[in-house]
């Protein structure tokens, strides 16, 4: 059993998530806006949190920020009506676990919930520090030989034998947290901590006690001592994803400690010393930043000493047959899926095709829903589904040239009409499931007189 949280504003929708999770054992509160959600995760802790993108009094994004930083761990799954690839991008570099686009299917936003938990889980068992530690990052798992790829393992090793600053540049999704891991742990460091600090998804007025801690009673709230991510990183690495998102007062601050080795606690006259290396991350161009005055010139010369650009996915489709068959040898234990062996030439050729605009994140979202299609052990191009084509919904049929959710409320209400609207009937003759009909029922208003007089 997990404790989840499911923030819309959307009452009969919110109503229908958390009705079908706690069916599912689970325990649920609601929230019905982001004021709400906020003061609820202040006050408890969750496993997981499903929040609307569009939300009144406090905007999605925003909501997803104050739960990173009020609980780091806990899962957030992001939904929306109005999906598109730079949203989810976005918000993944937000830290959000994963992001689903309205309608969905019930079964499939329970197996994202279901692998959100079963990440926090594993997480659970261990404190913040030492589950960074606990993470290996190798090498190994860098998958590719195209010349990209060969140029981006080639500076790694040669800047883990330094103790240089690194900046890591390319696009969400492309695997650059990996890439400073796997420095870091082939570095001298690599006994000490690897702390990732998401630069973006912390509000600009906590991340500066995030990184160099407080003492108590430095600002309102602050109840008591905090050690900053980079006094728990002593000996070791503090890698920050998304070093742009800084505000120009934090950088300073970073430049000096980085100059000198020393920072002082928000609130503190306490000058403390720590022996850190700093890597850092970015997706913008930061010459043309420091250019404009958005970014401070001392920072970018001091974390870009060593420079490790990784390409975007569309640069190197050469890879995507290894990067493929590695994601099915793991990502079958994860779904709890059967076992999957490889994927036929047309499914290559599928995805060599398609231009991966969140990289091999994305490659890894799309090949973790081919599984759970999957009925065979080798996926075929039919059981991949890129975004855009449109899902392929449950004992309903996507027709080429035509609306799919209208083929769908036609399809559920011809079902009930048959079934003189008993749902359990028309279920069975679609071939879904009670839950599944429930929620088409709710998502596409659909009403029977016999129904309101039930109420």
């Amino acid at each position: 059993m997990a404790v989840l949280l499911v923030i819309d504003n959307d009452n009969d929708f919110r109503k229908l998530i958390v009705g079908f999770f706690r069916d599912e054992g689970h325990e649920v509160d609601e929230a019905h806006d982001g004021e709400k959600a906020v003061h609820l995760v202040k006050n408890r802790k969750y496993d997981v949190t499903l929040a609307d993108m569009e939300l009144p009094s406090i905007s999605g994004m925003d909501v997803l920020r104050e739960i990173k930083f009020i609980s780091p761990d806990t899962e957030v799954l992001m939904m929306t009506a109005f999906g598109t690839t730079e949203g989810a991008i976005k918000v993944m570099k937000l830290g959000a676990f994963d992001y689903i686009q309205k309608p969905f299917d019930m079964p499939e936003l329970q197996a994202r919930v279901d692998k959100a938990i079963q990440y926090r889980m594993l997480t659970n068992e261990v404190d913040y520090l030492r589950h960074e530690r606990d993470i290996i990052y190798r090498y190994d798992d860098i998958i590719g030989t195209s010349p990209g790829i060969r140029k981006v393992l080639e500076v790694s090793r040669v800047a883990a034998g330094s103790d240089a600053p690194v900046l890591v540049r390319g696009e969400p999704g492309t695997g650059r947290e990996l890439v400073a891991g796997a420095t870091h742990y082939n570095s001298a460091r690599r006994d000490g901590g690897f702390i990732r600090v998401n630069c973006s998804g912390i509000p600009p007025r906590h991340l500066q006690s995030d990184l160099f801690g407080h003492i108590k009673d430095a600002f309102e709230g602050a109840r008591k001592h905090r050690v900053g991510r980079i006094e728990q990183a002593n000996n070791g690495t503090v890698f920050l994803e998304e070093i742009a998102a800084i505000p120009p007062d934090i950088q300073e601050e970073l430049v000096k400690f980085m100059t000198t080795g020393q920072l002082v606690r928000v609130g503190s006259s306490r000058t403390i010393t720590a022996n850190v290396r700093i890597m850092a991350s970015t997706s913008e161009d930061l010459a043309r930043e420091a250019e404009t005055g958005s970014f401070n010139r001392d920072l970018l010369a001091a974390v870009s000493t060593i420079v490790i650009d990784v390409p975007p996915l569309r640069d190197r489709l050469e890879d995507i047959p290894q990067l493929a068959n590695y994601f099915l040898r793991r990502l079958p234990s994860e779904v709890a899926r059967m076992k999957v062996n490889g994927l036929s030439e047309e499914a290559i050729a599928k995805l060599e095709q398609y231009p991966w605009p969140g990289n091999i994140r994305e490659l890894k979202n799309v090949l973790e829903r081919a599984i759970l299609a999957c009925e065979r052990d080798i996926l075929t191009a039919s059981d991949i589904q890129l975004p855009g084509e449109g899902p392929a919904t449950e004992g309903v049929a996507a027709l080429d040239g035509r609306n799919l959710k209208d083929l769908e409320k036609k399809a559920v209400l011809e079902a009930l009409k048959k079934t003189n609207y008993v749902q359990k009937e028309a279920a069975k003759l679609l071939g879904i499931s009670k839950r599944v009909i429930h929620y088409k029922i709710q998502q596409f208003g659909i009403k029977h007189p016999r129904w309101i007089r039930n109420k």
